[in-house]
């Protein structure tokens, strides 16, 4: 099978990670600048060559990798069986780029978005076939978890391929129905987002509601420190996505305190401060 990954970011490359080092799988990695997706790659080839180090990997199978692996404009997309968009998570953006992508690849071509939290069913508005959600988690060659999202116009049988076709890349797939945030970050980035809400408050220092969080409910990482990980302008993107879409129900209201870190551009690990410094 091939595929054609658009966005070679830190979620495409991740993506095209996972399908490339599975036997039987080809990529395209794609974005807007042939440099931007060969920087997709490089990214690959570096973490592949930290496993190769620490004897994780022989360098035979992270060359098996990196050969499974082609880079470029969507243009090289024309021979995809299957289309994983991990643009920009901006609505319009997505959908011009698989408006862009259907006068490029077959017409069997399957089109799916790793889109963390904007709606299925509006992204595949106009287009000339069916949308399906297939949401990654950072790390995506690592993290074993996919929300695979089925929008109101997504067929059965597109459904079952592509919670296949995660399954034999070695993922689990988990089945959700159109909601906003659908169930991850539904549930996660509200807890975040009331992490902010009690530092805000003065109840705890920042470091002290990550620990209670962490040897209280055996969190591998503190809310807070998790919001900079993500990002603190995904998080609020998410949240609005949410308290737009329960028509603003007042408990998925961001934080103020979260739109001034991010009015800040304080984004967390990115921007080298968020709650905390790095």
């Amino acid at each position: 099978m091939v595929v054609g990954v658009i966005g070679a970011g830190t979620m495409g490359s991740g993506i095209a990670q996972a399908f490339a080092q599975t036997d039987g799988f080809e990529v395209r990695l794609c974005d807007i600048k042939e440099e931007f997706a060969a920087g997709g790659k490089a990214k690959i080839e570096k973490g592949l060559s930290k496993l190769v180090a620490k004897e994780k990997m022989t360098q035979e199978d992270a060359d098996k990798i990196l050969g499974r692996i082609k880079t470029g404009l969507k243009g090289i997309c024309s021979d995809c069986d299957l289309i994983v968009e991990a643009a920009f998570e901006d609505l319009k953006v997505k959908q011009d780029t698989f408006k862009e992508l259907q006068g490029i690849v077959p017409k069997e071509c399957i089109f799916t978005s790793n889109t963390s939290s904007l709606s299925i069913t509006e992204i595949g508005k106009g287009l000339d076939r069916p949308l399906i959600g297939m949401h990654f988690f950072n790390p995506a060659a690592r993290m074993k978890l996919i929300e695979v999202i089925k929008g109101q116009d997504t067929p059965d049988d597109i459904y079952e391929k592509i919670v296949k076709i995660s399954e034999e890349i070695g993922k689990t797939p988990v089945r959700i129905n159109e909601a906003p945030g659908f169930a991850v970050n539904r549930i996660l980035i509200p807890m975040i987002n009331e992490a902010i809400n009690v530092l805000d408050a003065g109840t705890a220092s920042a470091e002290d509601i990550d620990i209670a969080m962490q040897l209280g409910c055996n969190h591998p990482m503190g809310p807070l420190h998790l919001g900079d990980y993500i990002g603190l302008d995904i998080c609020l993107a998410i949240m609005n996505v949410i308290y737009e879409g329960t028509d603003k129900d007042p408990k998925y209201k961001p934080a103020p305190l979260l739109e001034k870190k991010v009015a800040e551009r304080k984004l967390g690990c990115k921007s080298g401060e968020g709650f905390f410094t790095y």
